[in-house]
């Protein structure tokens, strides 16, 4: 147990075994907590699990540089299963538009291979910072007055080839940078710039995160390569056990997810989405531990 996670442990954590059961632990409920939201809001869920992720791997004694780029390629795997059992329960409900989805995930496939290969070269707390702003950014962008119009207002979605090429590489950018499928940027996005409905958004947002985060998964594979300090049994930036642990509660979530999206009004569903941006967004930037809040 101990050689699967490559935990190294100081003596005034107590038990070693019962610390590694309890990683297991809020390792599973985070995977629980990624597939919930995903079905959900029609996100990867990687901006729940990389806050939890990053303080777990450190934890085990992975310096912090190393831990994040681990946390980023790990996570996109994470998103790969969860985000196609969520396609396939937006899909049910006529919530995806497959063409915009296959050019958005298409173009955001190459953009996030790119996006993670220069993560790869980058310091780990300028990731951090990054990923932390980018979620206050998405969250800022969310709640300004009269971006998310009412379902009944909402024009035709804009379609057009040019318009989902220009939209679908600088999010699959940020998706190799942030190691996120790319739906906490692409679904606001959607709705403001392409005139999605938001319960339209998110089912095809769930549907081209497929594409973006197998990209980074390529990207974060091929740099991690022979990089000294990662946990045992990684591919790369990409550590199997600490994944199994996320998928195997995160995949059956994504349909209890789907199903209450589509029973909540679009409205509240925006809510949602601010609260957990800004809370995590702070969070990974180093707000609250810097006043001194356990949160």
């Amino acid at each position: 147990m101990r050689k699967l996670v490559g935990l190294k442990v100081s003596s005034k954590w107590g038990d070693e075994e019962n610390l590694i059961t309890r990683y297991i632990f809020i390792l599973l409920a985070a995977g629980a907590g990624v597939g919930f939201v995903s079905g959900l809001l029609g996100v990867g869920g990687a901006f729940i699990m990389i806050p939890i992720m990053d303080w777990v791997i450190e934890a085990m004694g992975v310096p912090p540089d190393v831990a994040i780029k681990i946390v980023f390629g790990t996570s996109l795997l994470v998103v790969l299963p969860t985000a196609m059992n969520g396609a396939w329960a937006h899909n049910k409900r006529k919530a995806v538009l497959w063409r915009a989805a296959l050019i958005l995930g298409s173009c955001g496939l190459v953009a996030a291979l790119a996006g993670a290969t220069l993560a790869a070269h980058l310091p780990g707390q300028v990731l951090k910072i990054g990923f932390g702003g980018l979620l206050l950014a998405v969250a800022l962008l969310m709640g300004l007055g009269g971006v998310l119009k009412p379902a009944n207002e909402v024009e035709e979605p804009k379609n057009k080839l040019v318009s989902l090429v220009a939209c679908g590489f600088p999010m699959g950018i940020i998706t190799g940078l942030a190691g996120i499928g790319g739906g906490i940027v692409m679904v606001p996005v959607m709705v403001s710039v392409l005139s999605f409905p938001m319960h339209l958004a998110v089912g095809t947002s769930t549907a081209a995160i497929l594409f973006t985060s197998l990209g980074g998964i390529i990207g974060y594979i091929v740099n991690g390569i022979g990089v000294p300090g990662l946990l045992p049994y990684s591919i790369g930036y990409i550590n199997l056990p600490i994944w199994l642990c996320l998928a195997t509660t995160s995949v059956p979530m994504t349909q209890l997810g789907a199903k209450v999206a589509h029973a909540l009004p679009a409205k509240q569903l925006r809510y949602i989405f601010i609260a957990l941006m800004v809370y995590l967004g702070l969070r990974m930037i180093g707000v609250f531990s810097a006043v001194g809040l356990p949160v």
